[in-house]
């Protein structure tokens, strides 16, 4: 079994240092470079090849955004974040290179952390992106498709006036997919929004807050008791907790968690083909595993409107593949043509 080829780019000598230490020691992970700044990590890139890039997101000459951007779009390689997460500019900068197509994020080590779980958390994330096929992914493929600037689109489905709510459920590749979703959409969308995406607690506490910058649309993290939105705007679930609709009204909940996930998109899933039947929309994006499948079939045999992303637009098609072999999904659309549905839906098409 060829090793993994990691490229490790950060400019702190000393963190620099720790990351090569950690992945040189696993037997199944080899480093074949080291960049301290943006510029060098892009030559780098290009000329090793490697099968993951770990990048810090504040570097010399060329930023962490900068970075993936540029990789992303000429040659795609699984990137792993590894930067702050005490800083609210760097969280920001990190959901910015999220949304250019960076597969996941790992908090730096801190003097009081414990190593070993660290360690053993750095080595298991490499491991995993570098099984992830990347997609080609310019910040242009991010821009309004034709369909949206106002030609017909073939599936979308015919105006749901008794459309109430739109649920949506996201993992790996999440962050890109749904900001886009958002950022075409008028402000004035009417129909409300409930979002799960996976978000570590660490990292995910000013998702909402930089969701919300890039969408014309308000976004905001849900509140325990509030009525079931029935204005403008998307309402996210918070890190670690659940999202749920009990008795017309959104409830936050530390249940365990579902597939080892909280947020679980099949909790709010469930909860919507309870309390909204027919007069929901489910929408599951990119992700590993499988949570939001028996959600969506349950959103389906309510009633509701139910569609998967495509394999060809998901990063990870994972759970929208999962769905569709169960047959929750009603449609099977690619990203850029969801913006046209949800449009269809509210009669603005």
């Amino acid at each position: 079994m060829k090793p993994i080829r990691v490229l490790v780019v950060e400019d702190s000598l000393t963190v620099r240092a720790r990351l090569v230490e950690v992945l040189n020691a696993d037997p199944q992970i080899t480093v074949v470079g080291e960049a301290g700044d943006g510029r060098e990590a892009i030559e780098m890139c290009r000329t090793l090849r490697p099968d993951v890039v770990t990048l810090d997101m504040i570097l010399p000459v060329m930023t962490g955004v900068a970075v993936t951007e540029y990789v992303m779009a000429y040659f795609p390689t699984p990137i792993l974040v590894v930067s702050s997460s005490t800083n609210r500019g760097e969280l920001h900068k990190t959901y910015d290179a999220l949304a250019a197509g960076a597969l996941a994020v790992l908090d730096k080590p801190k003097i009081d952390d414990d190593d070993d779980r660290w360690a053993s958390e750095l080595v298991a994330t490499v491991r995993l992106v570098s099984r992830i096929k990347v997609i080609t992914h310019p910040r242009a493929r991010l821009a309004p498709s034709a369909a949206v600037r106002g030609l017909p689109d073939p599936s979308a489905p015919p105006v749901r006036s008794k459309t109430k709510l739109v649920a949506i459920g996201a993992s790996t590749g999440g962050p890109s997919a749904v900001e886009q979703l958002l950022r075409t959409l008028p402000a004035s969308y009417p129909i409300p929004i409930l979002l799960v995406i996976h978000l570590s607690k660490t990292f995910g506490g000013a998702f909402s807050e930089w969701l919300d910058k890039q969408s014309r649309m308000p976004v905001r993290d849900a509140i325990d008791g509030e009525l079931l939105p029935s204005s403008p705007g998307c309402i996210m679930a918070p890190p670690d907790r659940h999202l749920v609709i009990r008795h017309g009204r959104l409830r936050l909940t530390a249940d365990e968690p579902v597939f080892s996930c909280r947020p679980s998109v099949d909790m709010l899933f469930q909860s919507v083909a309870t309390e909204v039947g027919d007069g929901a929309v489910g929408l599951l994006l990119t992700g590993m595993g499988r949570d939001g499948a028996d959600g969506l079939l349950a959103m389906r045999r309510a009633g509701a409107l139910t569609v998967a992303q495509d394999e060809a637009s998901s990063v990870i098609f994972g759970m929208p593949r999962e769905a569709i072999e169960l047959g929750a999904a009603q449609r099977v659309l690619s990203l850029d043509q969801m913006t046209p549905f949800l449009l269809s839906l509210a009669g603005l098409s």
